[in-house]
């Protein structure tokens, strides 16, 4: 065979596809499902799979070696870098082949060998990553997990199952988040730490059972909070984890002592509500 029947062939097996009201670009090698939902704009490079199930929004790209499987979603203008995985089963021993997913939003970054494993049966039956994120290199979401918006892991940062992570996190490298762990919204992690407690927001933690070392001051005033709401929080903090009392006992003298604030209420109701227990071995002061 001539390599110019060869390339027929290719052409006739794979898809490549472009019209003016929906251009597809599906490179030769990459084998994509008939099944699978495309929306318009979409690149999948070299040597990309692509399953039965998944759904892909418009603007996406594939970089190449991407595998995605499994009951998959994912929205629009995301940037997918080679050898990640996504929607492959769980590393869950419960999990029996049980129908379940991911779902991946809009505007996110996926550096390469990152893996997402759709939810396993104890959970809503879905793992989600919201929108703004940039997640690095090998960087591993578990099964169940909810990522929400603008989060930053970094290299190798790990997550178990059923974390949770709020908005505007940064998650430093090569630190893993114990399953059932809540990191709360505008914390950042210090690189190498090792979380098994929930880290409350507004927060720094580092090191060995992610201790406290103060708030994430910086970090809250590149999101534009102003110096009176900063103040608060740091009010907030020298009541509840400096002051060597009942955890009950603070959040209470808090909500007696403290001026009303979206922001402190936040902070309070997520402490309030951790199962696992809150990280309060006290750090430096700010």
């Amino acid at each position: 065979m001539t390599r110019s029947s060869q390339r027929q062939s290719l052409l006739l097996w794979y898809r490549i596809r472009k019209s003016e009201a929906m251009a597809i670009y599906i490179h030769p090698t990459s084998i994509v499902s008939p099944r699978a939902e495309l929306s318009e704009d979409i690149y999948i490079g070299p040597f990309c799979c692509i399953g039965d199930d998944v759904k892909i929004g418009a603007n996406t790209r594939l970089l190449s070696h991407v595998v995605i499987e499994g009951k998959t979603e994912i929205g629009k203008h995301n940037q997918i870098y080679p050898f990640t995985s996504i929607g492959l089963s769980p590393q869950d021993l419960k999990y029996k082949g049980e129908q379940t997913g991911v779902r991946i939003g809009s505007n996110n970054i996926l550096r390469e060998n990152m893996t997402i494993h759709r939810a396993s049966v104890s959970g809503d039956g879905w793992t989600e990553i919201g929108d703004n994120n940039f997640l690095m290199a090998y960087v591993h979401i578990a099964h169940d997990c909810k990522l929400g918006n603008n989060i930053v892991m970094a290299n190798g940062a790990t997550l178990g199952g059923h974390v949770t992570v709020e908005d505007f996190v940064v998650i430093g490298g090569l630190t893993p988040v114990h399953q059932f762990c809540r990191i709360g919204a505008y914390a950042m992690v210090g690189g190498g730490s090792s979380v098994a407690l929930d880290i409350p927001p507004y927060v720094i933690a580092a090191g060995y059972r992610g201790q406290l070392y103060g708030l994430n001051l910086v970090g809250l005033k590149r999101r534009g909070f102003d110096k009176e709401t900063i103040d608060l929080l740091k009010k907030a903090y020298k009541l509840i984890f400096q002051e060597h009392q009942l955890l009950k006992d603070a959040i209470r003298k808090a909500r007696t002592e403290l001026p009303h604030s979206e922001h402190i209420e936040r902070l309070l109701s997520f402490i309030e509500t951790s199962k696992r227990g809150i990280c309060r071995k006290l750090g430096e002061e700010q």
